[in-house]
């Protein structure tokens, strides 16, 4: 157990560091209060000191947006390509996350945060954290991050596909690029399917919320399996399904990544990005070396029923950033002994592929998101 130390007054002071993103344990701590200016707290951070809040929070969060204005100040938007320009923006993301996590609040034995003006944040730490074991510190971003995932669990993200909502958790990437959930609902399903979707089964891999698996059911098909290496994922999808009265339609397995068994269909959306992730919820966006892309890939054949097919949802943000070739990408589709039968393209609704100020705008811009059906 990693534990933090500091001094208030004279009294030391101890409690247990956790951090979802297996930031490791400061190397120092000080108590920090509202007296603390912008300029001493964004020195001592980026030296590796920790700041434990014990002023009003919200003069937290101010001073955290202004740390953060201290960090874009110093760093560069963009380089002279676009790949420049994406690992330019990586490792800024990844020095930000690393300064501003500095910035430490102390949850009480029962998840409350005694701070001045502080909200109740002891049901969103429980659906983050499970039952509480004791008190600990974190970081205010990751707490923010705890809150912010509680209210979409409360409200859900619309999605017309289904007619209704999904509830993504904490940690899980919730389904708000409508675009790749479109290209499910309406791509023609294999003959195997059309034929006899009393006895279909599909299986929807890397499910996260499970908003594919509904989809599919939504279309006729009678059984899909839907898996995923992450235990947060599991449990959201098992809860969209039961919201939405489909348990008996949807089972959830894992964790992994192709269940037992043949499929007439097999939808994968992996990570679009070959980078590693730095936090829980960008491994729903970067796959170090397309690992997930790969194993999908390398097991098809061996999942797929006659005449069934392999439904591949990828963007090619990828290819405009230098990160991966299309001819990867089809020299690694020839390797598994599978043969590309259909495309269907859409390009993104998302507000970022409008907003010419970001460093990544032209790719952005230029970006296609594909279903790419794969036989044998």
């Amino acid at each position: 157990m990693s534990t933090i130390h500091w001094t208030t007054g004279n009294t030391q002071q101890s409690a247990r560091w956790h951090s979802e993103s297996a930031v490791p344990l400061p190397h120092r701590t000080v108590a920090a209060d509202d007296r603390m200016k912008a300029n001493d707290a964004y020195r001592q951070a980026c030296e590796g000191t920790a700041l434990l809040w014990q002023g009003d929070f919200h003069n937290a969060r101010q001073l955290l947006q202004a740390m953060g204005r201290r960090i874009d100040g110093k760093t560069p938007r963009s380089g002279t390509s676009l790949s420049e320009s994406f690992h330019l923006h990586r490792r800024s993301s990844s020095h930000r996350a690393r300064v501003l996590g500095k910035l430490l609040v102390l949850l009480d034995d029962d998840y409350r945060l005694a701070l001045r003006r502080a909200p109740d944040v002891r049901q969103a730490c429980v659906e983050a954290y499970g039952p509480p074991t004791g008190s600990m510190a974190v970081s205010l971003r990751e707490l923010l991050g705890v809150i912010g995932a509680h209210q979409w669990r409360l409200k859900g993200v619309d999605v017309p596909a289904l007619g209704t909502r999904i509830h993504p958790h904490f940690g899980v990437f919730a389904p708000v690029r409508g675009e790749y959930v479109d290209l499910v609902a309406h791509t023609p399903l294999p003959s195997a399917i059309r034929l006899g979707p009393a006895t279909s089964t599909a299986f929807d891999l890397g499910t996260g919320t499970g908003v594919l698996a509904a989809v599919m059911v939504r279309r006729g098909i009678n059984h899909v399996v839907a898996t995923d290496i992450s235990p947060r994922a599991l449990a959201c999808a098992r809860d969209n399904a039961q919201r939405l009265a489909l348990t008996d339609r949807i089972e959830v397995s894992g964790p992994g990544l192709f269940p037992e068994g043949r499929a007439d269909l097999i939808v994968c959306n992996p990570p679009w990005l070959p980078a590693r992730p730095t936090s829980p919820i960008e491994q729903g966006v970067y796959d170090p070396d397309s690992a997930m892309l790969h194993s999908f890939l390398a097991g098809l054949s061996d999942h797929l029923r006659p005449g069934g097919e392999g439904w591949l949802i990828l963007s090619d943000l990828a290819e405009h950033l230098g990160l991966r070739t299309r001819q990867q990408l089809l020299e690694s589709i020839q390797a598994a002994h599978l043969r590309v039968v259909g495309k269907i393209d859409t390009k993104p609704r998302h507000p970022r592929a409008k907003d010419a100020t970001d460093p990544l705008h032209k790719a952005r811009s230029a970006e296609t998101t594909s279903l790419w059906r794969l036989t044998t």
